[in-house]
């Protein structure tokens, strides 16, 4: 009876370039604490996967020609990637449902550049998710005064401070069943609705996602100097370990 039970797949698009981050190679593949950044993200959930029998695979989509990550015993890479995040998405969960994952089966996405990610914090967005009819995202309300700007961001001036009350940062892992997300990123693409995460898909088919709390330390590296600060938090991590 437990193979009938819904099983945990996870789904790391690796396809893009990184162009804010700099670098002679994209930004997943750049070294930080010693290795490839993507590296250890696929450490955290490899981790999991260990002491999470429901979690049956780690699927990491590359772009076509990519020979910089390779298959290993603990995850798969295939060269399906897209030109968006989303079409890279949604060639990957064609490949899960190829390799015997069920459209009941959840889907864990996360980016690969949120190399902070901690298993405790995997199994927290799981644990809070698993029995949720719609799924859901690691988030973190925001922090800060929120303001609104013109269109013109090379002289940007403040337009309105808006309230932060109700506001949250999107993060990953986003938690979803396959084949809703599947559906949901298949008619955004048909509707030319622009996708920036999968909750945004989801929230197009009229569902709310539910928001588990993460950790500012969940931060997705974007910008030069923010290999700085993963190094930095990466090396207190195997001080304090």
């Amino acid at each position: 009876m437990t193979d009938l039970l819904p099983q945990f797949h996870v789904l790391i698009p690796c396809a893009g370039t990184g162009s804010r981050a700099g670098g002679a190679v994209p930004k997943q593949y750049q070294a930080v604490a010693g290795q490839a950044l993507v590296l250890h993200t696929l450490a955290a959930f490899a981790a999991v996967a260990a002491s999470q029998p429901a979690l049956r695979q780690l699927l990491v989509v590359v772009a076509a020609g990519d020979t910089f990550l390779s298959s290993t015993p603990a995850w798969s890479v295939v060269p399906v990637g897209g030109a968006t995040r989303a079409d890279t998405v949604a060639r990957g969960l064609l490949e899960l449902r190829a390799r015997g994952a069920r459209d009941d089966d959840w889907v864990l996405v996360h980016d690969a550049a949120r190399c902070l990610i901690t298993p405790a914090q995997i199994e927290a967005l799981m644990a809070a998710c698993a029995e949720d009819p719609v799924g859901g995202l690691l988030a973190l309300p925001l922090p800060d005064t929120l303001k609104q700007a013109g269109a013109d961001r090379a002289y940007a001036r403040v337009q309105a401070t808006l309230d932060r009350t109700d506001k949250w940062l999107a993060q990953t892992p986003q938690m979803f069943r396959l084949g809703l997300l599947a559906q949901a990123l298949d008619q955004a693409a048909q509707v030319g609705t622009v996708v920036t995460d999968e909750a945004s898909a989801i929230e197009a088919q009229g569902l709310a996602p539910r928001l588990v709390p993460g950790s500012a330390q969940n931060f997705k590296v974007t910008y030069p100097e923010d290999f700085a600060l993963a190094e930095a938090v990466l090396q207190a991590r195997k001080k304090s370990a």
